[in-house]
């Protein structure tokens, strides 16, 4: 929040790609533009990956703001990386993978953010394709909506974030980045973000 990634604005909301209108855009490609910020990501991603996904093969990152957090991640990992788009590309070589997945390596996906996590399932299945396991997920930040919930666990998949929703309300509150009477109405965007504006 201090280097403004978060904004908050129950007022004037965002309108996300997905159409969802939301009190909170979060954009984790400005941590890129902060070396100390960059540098807690990156230490808090490869933190995660060594205690819960230590047999791990592979980072990929997830396109397009995942690249370049995953990258910094395998760096510190020493691990080989690969980063993953969403659909495979309509010309060249038409790939979706771009780098090297060998088949059998165990994968962690690097994620920005997870909201509704359509982006990070269409990478999982990318990966698959590819001969690669997916071990995890992992993301700077995550929305907790139960779709995506949902979601990742009818795939099996781990789903470890930095921090949360949660955590965001109880700081916005607590260091004056949002008002007290707004912070119930930003609680109440994650319990039902489709409806929340109507």
């Amino acid at each position: 929040m201090e280097i403004k990634a978060i904004k908050l604005s129950p007022s004037e909301p965002f309108i996300w790609t997905s159409g969802i209108v939301s009190p909170i855009y979060c954009d984790n490609r400005l941590v890129l533009s902060f070396p100390e910020v960059r540098d807690f990501v990156a230490e808090a991603l490869a933190d995660i990956i060594l205690s819960e996904f230590n047999e791990v093969d592979r980072i990929a990152g997830i396109a397009t703001a995942g690249i370049a957090h995953g990258v910094l991640c395998a760096d510190r990992l020493k691990k080989s990386y690969c980063y993953v788009r969403p659909e495979p590309k309509k010309h060249g070589l038409k790939n979706q993978v771009e780098g090297l997945i060998l088949e059998g390596d165990k994968v962690v996906l690097i994620e920005d953010l997870i909201s509704t996590g359509k982006s990070s399932l269409q990478a999982i299945e990318g990966v698959r394709k590819e001969g690669g396991e997916v071990i995890g997920l992992v993301s700077l930040f995550n929305y907790g909506f139960e779709e995506a919930k949902n979601r990742f666990e009818a795939e099996n998949i781990k789903v470890v974030s930095i921090s949360n929703f949660d955590v965001l309300c109880d700081v916005a509150a607590s260091e004056g980045f949002i008002a007290s009477e707004d912070i119930e109405k930003i609680k109440s965007f994650a319990k039902n973000p489709k409806e929340w504006n109507n």
